[in-house]
């Protein structure tokens, strides 16, 4: 055998290209962009080679500062191994870029079309739930034509359908505060849902889908803050976030075992994150986020990493699982 024979005989395998994808055209672009950035840094530049790509709230797509045409840019991605899509919210997380991925012919990590799409979809996700006998919290579905013809008679949330980090929700306490809530929800949702207020603890419950069709659901979190987890909660450190939650064996079983049938029901991949309420009379679901918040200290890698699994091993098992074999 030559030098040069022994020397590529030894040499390490290249490394798997990957495309990271954050921003977005949606309200929830700046949250996006901290997670794809995080999400690239984190992973090993020994294992990855990773390519960030951006979209823009004006829905155009760029490589560093070179902006590119949307067949350029599905070009790129096409010469990745897979792609990771860190974006949250409509035109991302809803189903959209794994549909792109999927035209494309190119893995991708995290739910596909019609996951993406349900979840998103709050409304559908309650009437899944329900056919489940999952409780989910009293709701109203409202369209812009309809709103004015509803009438506030107690405490409501209203919140967009499909939306996400709290963007447009607002706790309606009196009907003065109802015109208000609805335009703010109106204004990124064509759709607008009143629900109940519900009372409970608000816990986090992660599930991660595993290649070979296993679950593994870590400890969960309890969101304990002050008044109501709000935008403002969520993105200023206002909220404690508690890690595993108290509960009892019970509940804690209760939990997981409805956070699992909502996610095979939906039909979810890779992780998810299912958001309940706990009451006096069980867990209440409040919605299904796909691809959750991805930073190092969002509650989903917190989670995970109460289990052992660390940020960095997270990213690496979410994108070997999806590798072509």
């Amino acid at each position: 055998m030559t030098a040069t024979a022994a020397t590529a005989a030894t040499a390490p395998p290249a490394p798997t290209r990957v495309a990271v994808v954050g921003g977005g055209q949606n309200c929830e672009h700046e949250v996006s962009l901290a997670s794809a950035v995080a999400v690239a840094d984190a992973l090993d530049p020994a294992s990855y080679d990773v390519v960030r790509l951006t979209i823009g709230p004006d829905g155009a797509w760029r490589v560093g500062d070179r902006a590119l045409p949307l067949g350029e840019a599905v070009a790129v991605l096409q010469s990745c191994a897979a792609v990771l899509p860190v974006v949250h919210g409509p035109r991302g997380e809803d189903g959209t870029l794994a549909a792109l991925c999927e035209l494309a012919g190119v893995a991708y990590v995290g739910s596909g079309v019609a996951a993406g799409a349900l979840a998103m979809d709050k409304w559908a996700t309650k009437l899944v739930a329900q056919a489940l006998g999952i409780a989910t919290a009293p709701a109203v579905l409202l369209t812009a034509a309809g709103a004015a013809t509803y009438a506030w008679t107690h405490p409501v949330v209203v919140k967009p359908v499909a939306a996400g980090s709290s963007h447009g929700v607002s706790m309606v306490r009196e009907a003065a505060q109802l015109p208000d809530a609805l335009e703010a929800a109106l204004a990124l949702d064509d759709r607008v849902l009143v629900e109940d207020v519900v009372i409970g603890r608000e816990v986090d419950v992660a599930v991660l889908g595993t290649a070979d069709g296993g679950r593994l659901v870590p400890p969960a979190l309890e969101v304990v803050v002050d008044g109501w987890f709000d935008h403002e909660a969520k993105y200023g450190g206002g909220a404690d976030f508690r890690i595993p939650a108290p509960l009892e064996d019970v509940e804690r079983k209760a939990l997981e075992e409805a956070a699992l049938a909502v996610y095979d029901a939906l039909g979810c991949a890779g992780v998810a994150r299912v958001d309940f309420f706990v009451t006096p009379d069980g867990p209440v679901l409040n919605e299904v986020n796909t691809m959750p918040g991805f930073t190092a200290q969002s509650q989903v890698p917190k989670m995970f990493a109460a289990a052992g699994l660390s940020y960095a091993e997270l990213l690496d098992r979410l994108v070997r699982d999806v590798l072509p074999r």
